[in-house]
């Protein structure tokens, strides 16, 4: 039995390999454990020296190689910052309108994608599993089969995919789904992201076809988290702050995608539409800042800053604060305490791929005294989580509604609703979507394939 290879744009850090946060690491954790493996992929400095086919440099932990790279600053402005973030993501996210489109960047993407398969080449054995990471790496099969790789590889896409008309409108589509075919296995979040991907790869007779694996948590491991959370010295701070009110959390990485603005007009609209919640509720969102140096994500801050100042400058009394805006990351056992404290859970990204974060709300909870999930039916979460409260994330006051709903529910309507969503969530963890996509390109028939460009 050969090694399974993992390659993903950046490695995980030292400390992140044996504290991972959630999500990929902990899903690849999984599937590398007990088995040799090799994790391949940026070590995410950009001082790179700019040579051709730079040497990984190769450290061991817990029986795992793992092979890094540094870019150079020109090759993470234009690979990283500008075609991966500034234009494949707002795309892939249904939000055409955000992407600024440069040749020069599709260039670098395709030049570090060349790059890295030539390093990872080096490293390669003939009975070696490969599994590629993510929107970074699509033409990363067809560079490696132009490097004459022949063992199996397979791709899997983390974020939405969306419909045919709006991908094939990115200059260079075409050219990065016919890269797909170098791939033996193609896995998505959704059947949706699997109908969308299959048109757009139909359109170009290709041999390959996209199939949707979702993407779990482990909530066992969560769940003690939040149990042990629970108890921590900054619990009782937020407790204490709280003083006997109602928790709606919101937990998210600040992105446009998430809908963290139209969230929080929707509390906005709870507060002007129900009084009956003034003073009685509070709101956290924990936001931490990612890619703050990108104009959107700036325009955004910018935004959220303002709507929080205006919501608690209207509706604030000397004694109550109804919304806390934190753009810092809390430790993972405090947020999974919060969670677990939480009565509402607000998860109303307007595009996700899967939304993990609704999937950990529901592990942590109480089983005697559960809160309730308020969900975006554009999350790539809801078709295993339809006894959320759902909603039109475009809509606050559908969300205002929603909210209501969720903190007026009574406790066998809660529970009844908790019990089948923790159900799923036990029924399609991180180790579950690794094995379940793994069996499936260990057991893909052989496909011939060529050198030549895709």
């Amino acid at each position: 039995m050969g090694r399974l290879v993992i390659v993903s744009n950046r490695v995980p850090s030292p400390r992140e390999r044996t504290q991972p946060a959630g999500g990929l690491t902990v899903g690849l954790a999984d599937a590398i454990k007990g088995q040799p493996s090799l994790w391949f992929g940026w070590s995410g400095s950009a001082q790179g020296k700019g040579v051709e086919t730079p040497a990984p440099e190769l450290t061991e932990q817990d029986g795992v190689t793992y092979a890094t790279i540094d870019l150079t600053a020109k090759q993470h402005e234009g690979f990283y910052q500008g075609f991966s973030n500034g234009i494949l993501w707002p795309v892939c996210h249904y939000r055409l309108g955000l992407m600024q489109y440069h040749r020069d960047q599709l260039e670098s993407y395709i030049a570090v994608n060349a790059m890295f398969a030539r390093s990872l080449a080096t490293l390669l054995q003939p009975d070696d599993v490969v599994w590629v990471q993510d929107y970074h790496l699509f033409p990363l099969g067809a560079a490696l089969r132009r490097e004459g790789v022949q063992t199996r590889i397979g791709f899997f896409l983390h974020i939405p995919f969306p419909p045919e008309q709006l991908f094939r409108a990115l200059p260079g589509a075409d050219l990065l789904l016919a890269d797909l075919d170098a791939y033996d296995v193609v896995g998505v979040q959704t059947e949706q992201d699997a109908t969308n991907m299959n048109q757009s790869l139909a359109a170009l007779e290709s041999g390959v076809r996209a199939q949707a694996f979702p993407i779990g948590i482990d909530p066992v491991a969560f769940g003690k988290q939040a149990l042990k959370g629970e108890s921590s010295k900054e619990m009782g701070r937020l407790t204490q702050a709280l003083a006997g009110r109602a928790l709606i959390l919101g937990v998210d990485r600040l992105d446009y995608s998430k809908g963290i603005p139209e969230r929080f007009r929707g509390f906005e609209r709870l507060l002007q539409r129900f009084p009956a919640h003034r003073g009685k509720v509070s709101f956290l969102q924990v936001a931490p800042v990612s890619r703050g140096e990108v104009s959107e994500y700036k325009s955004l801050r910018r935004e959220l800053d303002e709507l929080s100042g205006r919501i608690n400058g209207n509706w604030a009394e000397i004694d109550w604060i109804p919304l806390r805006y934190i753009t810092r990351a809390l430790p993972r056992k405090v947020l999974a305490g919060v969670h677990r404290r939480a009565a509402v859970g607000l998860v109303t990204p307007l595009r996700d791929g899967m939304n993990l974060v609704a999937k950990e709300y529901v592990a942590a909870q109480d089983p005697a005294d559960p809160g309730v999930l308020v969900l975006s039916r554009f999350a790539g979460a809801a078709p295993e989580l339809g006894d959320a409260v759902m909603v039109n994330p475009y809509d606050p006051d559908e969300i205002a509604e929603a909210l209501d709903r969720a903190l007026t529910m009574g406790l066998k309507e809660r529970s009844t609703r908790w019990q089948a969503m923790n159900a799923a969530v036990h029924r399609v963890t991180a180790a579950s979507w690794a094995r379940d996509f793994l069996g499936v390109l260990n057991a893909a028939p052989a496909r011939p394939h060529s050198k030549k460009a895709a």
